[in-house]
């Protein structure tokens, strides 16, 4: 064996020489993976062809190894890492010939292309990465930053390090706005650093908060690395809970779990919702107690008012939080007691399957060994005797189209159970009672009777719903018989929201905090999955960016408004009516609604393209397509080379071994430390891209073929990859700091001032290792 070691492991260390050497040749990252892959397969093949790379494998042929499995042993278990003792056999890394291997690799990687980025599952997820790079770009281009520094630093100043935390809230902000890591890093060094520098702040903390601020966007949804990572985590998890359920005597995963193996990228996104907020709360606080511990350093700054109103404490108390959370709280348990809820008289057709037991029942004593040890004797028990109850019952009961009578009896019982206010109009009131608040706490000396008659029109709203409106009122009498009240509260919510817009932190914030919440809610909350989500908040941006460049031209911007106008009405049409034209009977009213909705729609497509003329025209939009182009290709492209890379460890067993290695601990979360290890030390070289499509497919079957939950799993390495951005030298938060720093900023300054972040990155890793509950608790409390 060449210097001692196994061929396998000597392969490995040359892919590893050959993969960095690419990277720090200067070569675009995407073809420097490509080429090293190719390079790394031709040396490995001329030396196994002299004979020098040797693989020490198994004897599985020797009667040591047959009487390790006949003591009962897995085979697939059994490696040199597990029976060291066992005979070996010397034999090539290629053990039918390179020839054959690079014939597998070159029909492989065309599959695998076919697979992941041209007509694969996860080409629709992928798309999302194109719809949010757009979003991004389009929002920081349409100097939503600049506000948003400039405002933010007027509330927070004035504190003990103010500026510094209204770094931290615009970092988080612009994450849940743009995901664009470099793009934010860049803009608040080019506007903020300055200002922090200027007003005695210390050039490590201001370059520290504003690099570490910048990659938030890396876990705070919508975030481009859980897209990338949520793809390849739900093919691991489910491929490694087959194998593991098979070893475990199971014939399948859903058999051996009670439930099915899938992770998508939707519940990813609530997964990191906590942690994000979590890590955005840790540089705040590091912050603030800096600035304690070192007044001088980062002192309080008076940038002005953000206002010219004149606003009592008691009146911001009362209008900025006890009303709103009290008209929350009061919607949230009248929803508890069903006075709002559902009105829906839809019956299904058929009938619902009959119950099944928790656990199937029905398996091989070794698979039931296996799950009582899983589930415990307990769980086992309970399912053994749901399934002799649905025995003794007569069996499952399957599903069977339901008679006129039975759908009608249904009906009837839906129709007694229904709340007497709707979701909907619940919904609606609760938004124009929370726009009334906010508008009476921003000018509190005006005249209040539009907010009064708007509040009496809310009131209405709600009155006429619980009074005239039934569940079985048509959609279009609903609409007549609010019509008087809405337009009254309408009324006084349009004086609301003309107050709202005096105040300079509303106006800058309130805009694309919709876009947030219209994107992360439909994901959040299980509406849709992330690519319509992300290219409603596309569209979402061009508008909002092209609202403000025609505000900037002293344009009056009614097309844009009442093309926003025109997808909510769209929206609300579309789910109070049927609009199925095509089945054989349809009303009047549904007719009616189809003409209005299509009408609606063709108006919000005409105030699209009429927001990309002005962006065109404007000189924004021809960039930011170009540089979304730019992102998206660079990503598909290191997902190719990355596949060939992959194949090339692939192919001389590199992948097979060093899972081998992981799966020889007795202690899962022995293993994983070791991997968040590795993935931590290869973020000082690597960028995340690479660590994704390299690293993480060929240990992700041992870390996701264990117990661990695999939505903390994936939010662990994502917040673990985060910190690629930071950590020297190849931190790519520091080379866009570093290019927009003025030059009194040096790259010694710009190391000490990440270093606490990085540490607080691992602080973080440790609070969710020992708190996995802060991943958990939001996708468990969500329905998907």
């Amino acid at each position: 064996m060449l210097f001692g070691l196994d061929g396998v492991e000597i392969g490995l260390i040359i892919v590893f020489i050959t993969l960095f050497s690419a990277i720090l040749s200067g070569f675009p990252v995407a073809f420097a993976i490509g080429g090293a892959g190719v390079i790394s397969f031709a040396i490995i093949a001329a030396l196994d062809s002299a004979g020098l790379l040797i693989h020490q494998a198994l004897d599985t042929g020797s009667a040591e190894y047959a009487a390790v499995v006949a003591a009962g042993a897995n085979e697939k278990a059994i490696s040199i890492f597990t029976h060291p003792d066992l005979p070996r056999v010397a034999d090539g890394v290629f053990p039918d010939g390179w020839q054959v291997a690079l014939d597998r690799n070159v029909s492989f990687i065309v599959n695998r292309i076919n697979e992941r980025v041209l007509a694969g599952q996860s080409i629709e997820t992928l798309l999302a990465v194109l719809m949010f790079v757009l979003m991004g770009i389009v929002l920081e281009r349409s100097k939503i930053a600049n506000d948003l520094l400039t405002t933010m630093a007027r509330v927070f100043g004035p504190l003990p390090g103010g500026l510094a935390v209204s770094i931290v809230v615009v970092g988080a902000f612009l994450a849940a706005s743009t995901g664009i890591v470099g793009a934010t890093v860049v803009t608040m060094g080019l506007l903020a650093l300055p200002t922090m520098l200027r007003n005695n702040y210390s050039p490590e903390l201001a370059t520290g908060v504003i690099a570490a601020s910048g990659t938030l966007g890396q876990i705070i949804p919508p975030s481009i690395v859980i897209v990338l990572l949520g793809t390849l985590a739900g093919d691991l998890y489910s491929a490694a809970q087959e194998n593991r359920a098979q070893l475990a005597g199971c014939t399948d995963a859903l058999t051996y779990l009670g439930e099915p193996a899938v992770v998508s990228v939707g519940t990813l996104f609530q997964a990191a919702l906590l942690p994000g907020i979590l890590l955005a709360f840790l540089y705040a606080a590091y912050a603030f107690g800096y600035a304690l511990l070192n007044p001088s350093k980062a002192p309080a700054v008076e940038m002005g008012s953000a206002t010219g109103e004149v606003i009592t404490p008691g009146e911001k108390l009362t209008w900025f939080l006890f009303v709103p959370v009290a008209l929350i709280a009061g919607t949230l348990l009248l929803s508890n007691v069903n006075l709002v809820g559902s009105q829906s008289t839809q019956v299904d057709s058929f009938t619902a399957s009959g119950e099944a037991a928790s656990l199937r029942t029905n398996v091989s004593p070794e698979c039931q060994a296996s799950m009582i040890e899983l589930h415990g004797q307990e769980a086992w028990d309970a399912a053994v005797a749901e399934q002799t109850a649905i025995n003794e019952a007569g069996g499952s009961v399957t599903s069977e189209r339901r008679t006129p009578e039975e759908i009608e009896a249904a009906r009837a019982e839906q129709i007694a159970n229904a709340a007497p206010i709707g979701t909907g109009i619940a919904l609606i009131a609760l938004f124009f009672g929370l726009m009334l608040a906010v508008g009476r706490g921003v000018a509190p000396i005006d005249e209040p009777m539009p907010l009064i008659a708007g509040a009496v029109g809310t009131l209405g709203v709600l009155l006429v719903d619980i009074v005239l409106i039934s569940p079985m009122t048509s959609p279009l009498a609903t609409v007549a018989l609010i019509a008087i009240p809405a337009l009254v509260a309408l009324w006084g919510v349009k004086h609301a929201a003309a107050r709202m817009a005096r105040n300079e932190l509303i106006r800058v914030v309130f805009p694309p905090l919709v876009l947030i919440v219209a994107v992360l809610g439909s994901i959040l909350g299980g509406i849709t999955n992330p690519t319509p989500a992300a290219a409603l908040g596309a569209a979402g941006a061009i508008m909002l960016a092209a609202y403000r460049k025609l505000k900037e031209q002293d344009r009056d911007p009614w097309i844009i408004t009442y093309a926003t106008l025109a997808v909510i009405g769209t929206i609300l049409i579309g789910i109070n009516f049927d609009l199925r034209i095509n089945i054989e009977n349809v009303s009047a009213e549904n007719w009616f609604a189809f003409f209005v909705g299509y009408g609606l729609y063709l108006f919000a497509f005409f105030g699209l393209l009429y927001a990309c003329w002005v962006l065109f025209a404007g000189g924004v939009l021809t960039p930011a397509v170009r540089e979304t182009a730019k992102v998206t290709s660079m990503v598909f492209t290191i997902l190719i080379a990355s596949q060939l890379l992959n194949l090339v460890v692939i192919s001389f067993g590199g992948e097979h071994y060093i899972q081998q290695f992981l799966q020889s601990f007795d202690n899962e979360f022995k293993v994983f430390l070791i991997v968040m290890l590795v993935l931590f030390v290869l973020g000082f070289v690597l960028d995340f891209l690479e660590i994704i499509y390299i690293v993480v497919p060929i240990v992700g079957p041992v870390i996701y073929g264990g117990s661990f939950d695999p939505k903390w799993v994936t939010i662990m390495i994502a917040v673990n990859l985060q910190t690629s951005f930071l950590t020297p030298p190849f931190g790519f938060a520091l080379f866009y700091l570093r290019g927009v720093a003025p030059k009194e900023v040096t790259t010694g300054h710009i190391y000490r001032g990440v270093a606490p972040f990085v540490g607080i990155q691992v602080l973080g890793l440790a609070i969710l290792w020992f708190f996995p509950g802060i991943v958990t608790i939001v996708p468990d409390l969500i329905p998907n």
